[in-house]
C-alpha cells in the first residue's frame, strides 16, 4: 500500500514530541530569567502541558486568595478573563497581571450583562425592599462593581453555601446570578425549600414579569449556567452505576440539581480533589467517576493510578481554558522578558466597587 504523507506517524509523533520539549524548555529558561519577578497562576480547568510551568495551582477561591501574598512583578494568569480581572483588582499597585490568552472568556459570564443587572436590581428595590446580589465570580469585572455598589458580593462554587448565608441575613432578598443551578443546588444544603426560590424571566429591558408575586421570595435566580457542566444528565449518572457497580459518583454542583440528586456527593474542583485522594487512600481499587470539565478528571486519573480508578461522567471540557496554550504562555513570558508585554487594565471608575465585592467575600470567608 503506497503512504500518503513524506513521513511515517511514528517520525510525525517524535516530531511533536521534540517540539513540546524544545518549547517546555523555552518556558522554563523564560522562567529562571524573571526569576523573582515572575509568578505564573493557574486554574484546574488547564491542560496538563500549561499547569507543568504554573507556580499556585487552584480553584478560583484558591487563586483569589493566593494573589494579595505575590510579591512578583508580573502574576501571568493561565484562566479565563473574568480570573484576569479578579487578580488584577487583588495585586498590588505597580503590579502587572497579563493573560496569556486574552480571548478566553467564559460563558456563563456573558449570560449576566452588568446593564441588565443592574435594571433588574433598579426593578427589585423600586418599591423598597432591600436586594442583596450575590454573584458567582464567574462574572465580568463591570458586573461585580454593580453587585458592589449595591451592597453584596461574590463567591466561588467553594463557598457557596457560606455566602448565601452572608446574604441572606442582609436583606429581605438575595438576587444570585448568573448561575441558577449552582444557586438552587446551594440554597438547598441551607435548607431552602423551592417555593423560596423563583428563577427571573428576563427580558433585553429587564424583568419580563415586574408584577409578578414571585418576586417576593427569600432567592431570586438569574437565569444563567455553565454550558460544560449542565450537559451532564441523570441518565449518564444511572449508564455509569451500570457500567461499574459499586462506583462512587462526585459531580460539580453547577451541574443541574436533578443531577446532583442521584450523585453520592458534590463540590467544589477543591473538593473534588480532595475527595479523590482520599478514596485512593481508603478504598484502594475502587472507581470513581467525576462530573466536572475533563482536564482536571485526565489529571486526578493520572495522579491516582494503580490505586483507584478515575473516570469522567462525560465528555466536558471546556472550549475557552483550551485557549491558553504552552504556546502562548511562551509568547507572553517573552514579551514580558523583552519589556514588551501589554499587561491587562481595568476600568478605574469600576474598580473600587467591584474590589468590595471580592474583599466582602474573602472576608467573610476569613
Amino acid at each position: 500500500m503506497k503512504r500518503t504523507s513524506g513521513r511515517p506517524p511514528s517520525s510525525l509523533h517524535q516530531t511533536d514530541r521534540t517540539a513540546m520539549r524544545t518549547l517546555a524548555s523555552a518556558i522554563a529558561a523564560l522562567k529562571k530569567k524573571l526569576g523573582r519577578d515572575l509568578c505564573i497562576m493557574g486554574h484546574h480547568y488547564q491542560n496538563d502541558r500549561v499547569v507543568a510551568h504554573c507556580d499556585i495551582t487552584g480553584d478560583s477561591l484558591e487563586l483569589a486568595r493566593q494573589v494579595p501574598g505575590i510579591e512578583a512583578a508580573h502574576i501571568v494568569f493561565c484562566g479565563v478573563y473574568f480570573m484576569g480581572e479578579s487578580a488584577a483588582l487583588l495585586a498590588k499597585p505597580g503590579q502587572a497581571v497579563h493573560l496569556p490568552a486574552p480571548a478566553a472568556d467564559c460563558m456563563m459570564s456573558l449570560m449576566s450583562p452588568a446593564g441588565l443587572a443592574r435594571r433588574v436590581l433598579e426593578q427589585l428595590t423600586a418599591t423598597g425592599r432591600r436586594i442583596v446580589p450575590l454573584a458567582y465570580v464567574n462574572t465580568t469585572l463591570a458586573l461585580k462593581a454593580v453587585v458592589g455598589e449595591y451592597g453584596g458580593a461574590v463567591c466561588t462554587s467553594a463557598n457557596a453555601e457560606t455566602m448565601l448565608r452572608w446574604a441572606l441575613e442582609r436583606g429581605d432578598g438575595v438576587l444570585f446570578l448568573p448561575d441558577k443551578h449552582l444557586g438552587r443546588n446551594t440554597a438547598e444544603k441551607l435548607g431552602l425549600a423551592p417555593e423560596d426560590q423563583h428563577i427571573l424571566k428576563v427580558s433585553g429591558q429587564g424583568l419580563a414579569e415586574p408584577e409578578s408575586a414571585l418576586l417576593g421570595r427569600p432567592l431570586l435566580l438569574w437565569p444563567g449556567c455553565c454550558a460544560i457542566h449542565a450537559r451532564f444528565t441523570p441518565a449518564q449518572v444511572a449508564n455509569a452505576r451500570a457500567a461499574h457497580p459499586g462506583c462512587r459518583i462526585t459531580a460539580h454542583p453547577e451541574c443541574r440539581p436533578e443531577v446532583i440528586h442521584v450523585c453520592d456527593a458534590a463540590g467544589s474542583t477543591s473538593f473534588l480533589i480532595k475527595d479523590a485522594a482520599r478514596l485512593a487512600e481508603e478504598a484502594p481499587g475502587s472507581t470513581l467517576i467525576i462530573g466536572t470539565e475533563n482536564n482536571l478528571v485526565a489529571r486526578l486519573a493520572a495522579r491516582h493510578a494503580g490505586r483507584c480508578r478515575i473516570l469522567p461522567l462525560g465528555r466536558a471540557f471546556c472550549p475557552d481554558m483550551a485557549k491558553v496554550t504552552e504556546e502562548k504562555l511562551s509568547a507572553t513570558l517573552s514579551a514580558i522578558a523583552q519589556g514588551q508585554a501589554a499587561p491587562l487594565t481595568v476600568k478605574a471608575a469600576l474598580c473600587e466597587p467591584a474590589r468590595l465585592s471580592l474583599t466582602r467575600m474573602l472576608e467573610a470567608c476569613a
